[in-house]
């Protein structure tokens, strides 16, 4: 429990500090955002304010990470190298995105094909390793079944260990995408993904700790409701390191945004959202827990979706927060009730699984 503590309480320190020092960084080099003509006008003015701030994000939580390991003596599990990798692979994908953007100025960054290319390449590594590394109670760190608030009955080896990973490799980068593209739409307005992230992984921080209060693996007559996640509390650890970065960021982040997250954030922190919900067995309640970054992607296919079919627009502009921009709401006035509405998704999920486990 105290890495849990000191990562998080050094991850947000990290970032707290070393936020402004990357922002100099990026001013002395003129590495500035690209604002999309086709957006919000409101938002050019936000034009050259330095972005890329997810590197803070990444270092800060890998920094918090090695800081509680090495003041509790305790030896880095797969389960959390796994997600790490993952948050700093797909990291690495928004980097090269957004340095794209800057150098050339414009707001397109990375080609299409080799930003998919790069992301399935960790997605691939990180799904199959993920079904590697038994520890002596014989847990992989992931598992072939889809998991709700633990493992079902779905378990995507229903033809064999062969189509079973495959199966598993094209769900978990399925997820993978989707959570990355989720907290990427998102990041739109100042603040906003960083706040919704630091509740988001908040949650995963309490269903890590409790998975390892209640699991399988420790108690000494498991009951029928425990958990079957290998690495419950290093994944808190991990949780907690990446929600101490994103509230030391938010400080900077927070409107007026004296730096954006970029590509390299929101890309990191979607992997990260899906590598955790994969190795906790957590699968679709991510859905829940993370609602307000679902609504968010939900928003952009129905006004993409519907303006196709019926060439009208359902919304002002998508995603969502910018048809409220465009109805007049001012952009801190959204941002804190999307943070608002992000809360009582994450109550709602956090209470659905803490309600599983009464009930059994």
């Amino acid at each position: 429990m105290r890495a849990v503590l000191i990562s998080g309480g050094l991850a947000m320190l990290i970032a707290l500090l070393g936020t402004p020092l990357f922002i100099r960084f990026l001013v002395h080099k003129q590495y500035g955002q690209f604002i999309r003509q086709d957006g919000p006008t409101a938002h050019f003015t936000k034009r050259g304010t330095p972005t890329m701030g997810g590197v803070v994000i990444i270092g800060a939580t890998l920094a918090g990470w090695v800081g509680g390991l090495i003041a509790t003596g305790t030896p880095p599990s797969a389960s959390a190298v796994l997600v790490l990798f993952l948050m700093t692979g797909l990291g690495v994908v928004g980097f090269l995105d957004d340095f794209i953007k800057i150098s050339r100025q414009r707001s397109l960054g990375l080609n299409a094909r080799w930003k998919i290319i790069g992301q399935g390449i960790v997605g691939i590594t990180f799904a199959v390793a993920a079904l590697q590394f038994p520890n002596d109670k014989f847990r992989t760190p992931a598992s072939t079944r889809i998991s709700f608030i633990r493992d079902t009955n779905l378990d995507l080896a229903f033809w064999g260990v062969t189509v079973g990973t495959i199966l598993f490799v094209i769900w978990a980068n399925f997820l993978i995408t989707a959570w990355s593209n989720a907290v990427n739409l998102t990041d739109g307005l100042d603040g906003l993904a960083t706040g919704v992230s630091l509740i988001v992984f908040g949650a995963y921080v309490i269903v890590g700790v409790w998975q390892f209060n209640q699991s399988c693996q420790f108690l000494a007559s498991a009951g029928p409701r425990c958990y079957e996640a290998r690495d419950p509390l290093d994944l808190a650890v991990v949780a907690a390191a990446i929600t101490g970065a994103c509230f030391g960021f938010l400080w900077w982040n927070a409107s007026p945004a004296k730096i954006f997250m970029g590509d390299t954030g929101s890309l990191a922190l979607g992997g990260a959202l899906a590598g955790l919900s994969i190795l906790s067995r957590t699968e679709i309640l991510a859905a829940i827990i993370g609602g307000l970054f679902v609504l968010v992607v939900l928003s952009d296919v129905i006004q993409i979706g519907f303006f196709k079919m019926t060439g009208r627009r359902v919304f002002k502009m998508a995603p969502l927060h910018h048809h409220f921009e465009l109805s007049g709401w001012g952009e801190v006035t959204i941002v804190i009730r999307f943070w608002i509405i992000a809360g009582l998704f994450v109550a709602l999920g956090v209470g659905i699984f803490y309600a599983e486990w009464v009930a059994g």
